[in-house]
């Protein structure tokens, strides 16, 4: 962020080129009420634009404008304290600052009689505390103790009060009041990064010699090097890349670079350790470098570091499944990913991280019943085709009613004999995903279906071809699971498809169908009484994810997940910023409910489905839904009336 990289040259003793935060001795505008907070060691000085922008990277302010941050910021006081001390004890009297952590890293309690137990959570850089206390002014939590050095903002709470009234401020408060009535006793609630990093980094130039880096790695008893590339990155060798060499008879003498991983998965201190594993799943990496703020290196994590954090048990389960010897065992380990997942939500984890998560297992599971089935038939190379996720596993929004869509491209040559000799393979991959719980596509979206088994230029093929006759057949369908593909398994570029869809602006027929996909509502009557069951899929999911992915693509955007799309597409002629933050915001309620559905469900003994039952829902619940409902479809009016008078925003 540009406000932490300012405020890094001025906690290191940079010349301040702009006004300065004038000292205050009170944390609050008025002198009316009594702080708690232990006088700090050093008050600092930090000027209102570095400060403006830091506090613009934290939630919930990220939603103000700079006018208003910089009044904040003009009254805010930065303060260092010491390993140990307590910044705040707002359980003996009213308090009316709100903190945020600049630098370094707070163990806080929340409960009273749980003070000589392990902290509730830890919060690091850019993470909020105090704030119940400071908004209801009454004396209830937290305490707040330094962990090292840490320098902190404290805010007066008359002043950003009104930032928790916005929708995103509500939406914080939200989602930490659940965490903080979910968590679970005794157990924190956050882990950092900066937990898990056991030993300095080893780094060595990109001249280096594979056989020196490999030696070097071996005197540290390291798994991995980190190569450097230019001030603050880093490129990667692992020992798995260096077997890689070897098996293939490469030189060794040979420069590290030409073998190493040129963007690894990287995460800052501060970091929550289930950030950093997300990090290492997404990518099925071996190792994720953590760096501070300026960009130095301060170590790497790989998979067995997390086991040791209490909030990312995931690790132990991917790592089970990554070295699963035989089909019935990675049957066996996967099936307690739905309760993994219930352990994370009850943790406090977000719902779309939870999903994360649970798409990145999935991805596991796949890789590795690929390899296991393969393996066992000599006749076949694993190596000669590339598998995609599509579908909401292409998105990394899979839950666990999600259906597995799938297809294989293979390497240019191979002939339709040849193909269909990996057909009773992939078959045997299906059943052990469906055994493993997974949902089989009954439409047929399968490597089985030779339609969704074919060489890269007959995909080409394919592709142009939907896109030349995007209202004939299954074409749009098709278009649509191929543009939200992922490759998972082979080629993780996939060159030839990729090329073709990231022109897919070029094709305004086909864009036109993607809107009226977009702008089409399910026909579905509102109100609580007019019908028995919610239908989260069709109803409200679907219609945003389409509307996200026409217009990420009409944006350019190669984004993937309908969050990520919804804010590249946000200020475009088509769909304001306004109506993209409540989709996202929809998106996120949405999700969160058909999570803790399906999870009750599961526990139940039922199969998890997209549906709820009237009945099983609260006032709240009924009525949140229904607005939600209502919102995608006054977006969808509007879209709709947009492409009707205005035909050149159509794509």
């Amino acid at each position: 962020m540009i406000g932490v990289a300012r405020a890094a040259r001025v906690l290191r003793g940079g010349r301040p080129d702009r006004p300065r935060l004038r000292r205050a001795t009170s944390g609050h505008l008025r002198g009316d009420l009594p702080s708690t907070v232990v006088p700090a060691a050093h008050t600092m000085d930090l000027d209102v634009a570095t400060l403006t922008d830091f506090l613009g990277s934290c939630a919930p302010f990220d939603a103000l404008e700079p006018t208003e941050l910089a009044r904040i910021a003009a009254h805010a006081v930065v303060e260092r304290y010491e390993a140990g001390d307590v910044v705040l004890d707002a359980f003996d009297a009213r308090v009316a600052e709100l903190f945020v952590v600049w630098e370094g890293r707070v163990d806080v309690w929340i409960n009273t009689d749980r003070l000589t137990e392990l902290p509730d959570k830890t919060e690091g850089t850019g993470g909020l505390f105090g704030y119940v206390a400071a908004l209801t002014g009454a004396a209830l939590r937290p305490r707040a103790v330094a962990v090292g050095r840490v320098v902190v903002v404290r805010l007066p709470a008359d002043l950003v009060a009104p930032v928790f009234a916005s929708r995103r401020g509500a939406r914080f408060l939200a989602q930490e009041v659940w965490s903080t009535n979910q968590r679970a006793v005794g157990v924190p609630a956050y882990t950092l990064v900066d937990d898990l990093v056991a030993h300095a980094p080893l780094v060595v130039d990109a001249g280096a010699s594979i056989a020196d880096a490999a030696l070097r790695m071996a005197q540290a008893d390291l798994g991995y090097a980190a190569v450097r590339i230019a001030p603050g990155r880093f490129g990667l060798v692992t020992d798995a890349s260096i077997r890689d060499v070897v098996a293939a008879a490469l030189p060794t003498t040979a420069p590290v670079a030409e073998i190493m991983d040129p963007a690894p998965p990287m995460v800052p201190l501060g970091a929550s350790a289930n950030e950093a594993l997300i990090r290492v799943l997404e990518r099925a990496a071996d190792v994720v470098l953590v760096t501070d703020r300026a960009g130095g290196l301060c170590g790497a994590v790989g998979p067995m570091d997390f086991v040791v954090s209490s909030t990312t048990a995931g690790a132990a389960l991917h790592e089970q499944l990554r070295r699963a010897t035989t089909v019935t065992e990675l049957e066996h380990r996967y099936r307690g990913v739905p309760q993994l997942i219930g352990d994370l939500m009850a943790r406090g984890l977000a719902s779309s991280r939870a999903i994360t998560v649970h798409s990145a297992l999935v991805d596991t599971l796949v890789r590795r019943a690929i390899q296991l089935v393969v393996a066992a038939h000599p006749d076949l190379d694993v190596d000669s085709f590339t598998w995609l996720s599509l579908g909401s596993n292409g998105r990394r929004e899979a839950v666990l009613s999600s259906d597995i869509d799938a297809a294989v491209s293979f390497a240019n040559g191979m002939s339709a004999d040849e193909i269909a000799s990996y057909r009773p393979a992939f078959l045997e991959i299906t059943q052990v995903l469906e055994r493993a719980g997974l949902n089989h596509d009954r439409h047929g979206v399968s490597p089985v279906n030779p339609e969704f088994a074919r060489t890269h230029r007959q995909w080409e093929a394919a592709a142009r071809g939907w896109l030349s006759r995007p209202t004939e057949d299954d074409a749009v369908i098709k278009t649509c699971l191929l543009v939200d593909g992922r490759p998972i398994h082979g080629d993780l570029t996939l060159p030839e498809v990729a090329r073709v869809f990231g022109d897919l602006r070029l094709h305004p027929s086909t864009m036109q169908v993607l809107l009226a996909i977009s702008v089409d509502r399910p026909r579905t009557p509102r109100g609580r009484w007019r019908r028995k069951q919610f239908d989260l899929k069709r109803q409200a999911l679907l219609p945003i994810a389409n509307i996200a992915r026409w217009a990420a693509l009409s944006a350019g955007s190669p984004a993937l997940q309908t969050q990520e799309r919804l804010r590249a597409a946000a200020s475009s002629r088509m769909l304001s910023a306004e109506d993209a933050d409540t989709l996202d915001d929809v998106f996120e309620i949405v999700q969160r409910m058909r999570l803790r559905s399906q999870l009750e469900q599961f526990r139940s003994g039922e199969t998890p489905s997209d549906t709820l039952r009237l009945r099983d829902l609260s006032s709240i619940e009924v009525s949140v839904l229904d607005e939600a409902i209502g919102e995608i479809t006054a977006i969808q009016r509007r879209m709709a009336n947009l492409a009707r008078f205005v035909p050149d925003l159509r794509g």
